[in-house]
């Protein structure tokens, strides 16, 4: 007769396994000696290894009882339908990899494949990286109402302007006054700049964003504009020179400027 210690050596498991299993109503338990002590036989080393052997495949242990007493063709059915669930938790976990993955990726994260080299073509022009990030956020946003695809394909198009001296040069500014605080003397200057170049380039407003609800347009907005501290501001004077929105650019009767005289 074999003590716990001896039986779960024999079933490559531990005696607290052993107990578990007991209090599971897996393994019976055995009768005791006469000191108090369970004593097994070899059935139990038996029944040991193929509890094992099932748990260690995956099968849960509320299918294991199940197992143990089935016929061949009962085992064979339940064995394949266990087969097909580990199958599903793998694509799963691949799918968990491929998420991690595209963490560790940064600007790839939710991005088709073309956002990061989109993205590097801004920071090769010299675009500060806070720029180009608040951009990236804004990719990522637009996945609320368009496909990977779709995105992709904006992203080309896009890209398109960044052969522009004149549009490089609008980011080039931007980043130039993301630090800025909002009464900063030099913003009506940096808003005299942006609207030209819109004035020059009516083609370059948000077109893209014409059929997205005005909720998300907002959102977009606050993406930009809140990420810095003059962009209200920077809204504000923009309005002023006929331009109103961020995302959405439209044209808007000039507003009158306030000067020190009035």
């Amino acid at each position: 007769m074999l003590t716990i210690g001896q039986v779960a050596s024999y079933a490559g498991v531990t005696a607290r396994t052993v107990r578990h299993y007991h209090a599971v109503g897996l393994l019976p338990e055995p009768e005791r000696d006469h000191s108090g002590y369970r004593r097994y036989g070899a059935q139990a080393v038996v029944d040991l290894i193929r509890i094992r052997t099932l748990a260690d495949a995956g099968v849960p242990l509320a299918r294991v009882q199940e197992l143990l007493h089935a016929d061949e063709e009962e085992f064979t059915a339940a064995v394949a339908e266990i087969d097909a669930r580990l199958r599903s938790e793998i694509r799963e976990r691949e799918r968990h990899r491929e998420r991690i993955a595209r963490l560790a990726a940064g600007d790839s994260l939710a991005l088709p494949p073309e956002g990061a080299a989109y993205l590097d073509r801004w920071r090769e022009l010299g675009v500060p990286e806070q720029v180009v990030e608040i951009e990236r956020d804004s990719w990522i946003l637009s996945l609320a109402v368009y496909s990977r695809e779709q995105i992709a394909a904006a992203m080309v198009n896009k890209g398109r302007l960044l052969d522009d001296a004149a549009f490089v040069g609008v980011l080039r500014a931007i980043g130039d006054g993301i630090g800025w605080d909002p009464d900063d003397p030099r913003l009506p200057g940096l808003a005299d700049k942006v609207a030209a170049v819109l004035d020059q380039h009516v083609e370059w407003t948000g077109d893209g964003a014409r059929g997205v609800e005005r909720g998300l347009v907002e959102q977009f907005d606050s993406l930009a504009l809140d990420s810095i501290p003059a962009g209200r501001r920077l809204e504000e004077l923009l309005e002023e020179r006929g331009w109103s929105g961020w995302t959405r650019q439209e044209r808007v009767p000039r507003k009158a400027r306030v000067t020190s005289d009035e």
